[in-house]
């Protein structure tokens, strides 16, 4: 299967000339290396309890973000259910205004409830993440799976290194069709 890039330079290439093209080795990413799930597999968040109680101060939740090093934590109800999501902008933005002490506040009180959660499901382009990110002007989405179960959260930084790892195995892969590893021009 071709990239969407490769499929339009051999279109441009057979409308110029006779030139008949070869692809073999030239392929697109593997399924699933370009979805939210794959992003999610190699997250900071994969492994960790990236979960606290609505009920938890905000403290706790500051607590969690400095333990594990992440800026997100999603936000369950007492019947452990998904309620919302808190950020470390949450607490930079709310806390000081509530002129309230980190120990004092609920997370509730600062965390951005479910009724206007952005949300993405696994089989999710990475391409439509970044595009929820930044129609929102948010860091991080729960990664949620068709029961409505939170089942990871995917940030910024696993996109970019998603998108990343797709632009080197373009470039390894175009470096090897241009010495003709690849796969080649047949005239």
């Amino acid at each position: 299967m071709l990239t969407s890039a490769a499929r339009t330079f051999t279109k441009s290439l057979s409308r110029r000339s006779t030139v008949a093209v070869a692809t073999r080795g030239f392929a697109a990413p593997k399924l699933g290396e370009r979805d939210a799930q794959h992003a999610w597999s190699k997250s900071c968040y994969s492994g960790i309890d990236y979960t606290i109680s609505d009920d938890a101060t905000v403290y706790e939740a500051v607590e969690k973000f400095a333990a594990y090093g992440v800026g997100c934590l999603v936000t369950k109800d007492a019947e452990g259910k998904l309620s919302g999501i808190v950020s470390e902008r949450d607490y930079v933005k709310k806390v000081g205004l509530l002129e309230k002490s980190s120990k004092e506040v609920k997370v509730k009180e600062i965390s951005t409830g479910v009724e206007n959660l952005v949300i993405v499901r696994p089989s999710d382009t990475v391409d439509s993440c970044m595009q929820k990110m930044l129609g929102s002007d948010i860091r991080h989405l729960p990664l949620v799976d068709e029961l409505g179960e939170v089942v990871g959260i995917v940030s910024i930084k696993d996109l970019i290194k998603a998108v990343m790892e797709e632009k080197e195995h373009t470039i390894e892969t175009l470096a090897s069709f241009a010495v003709g590893e690849g796969g080649h021009f047949v005239m």
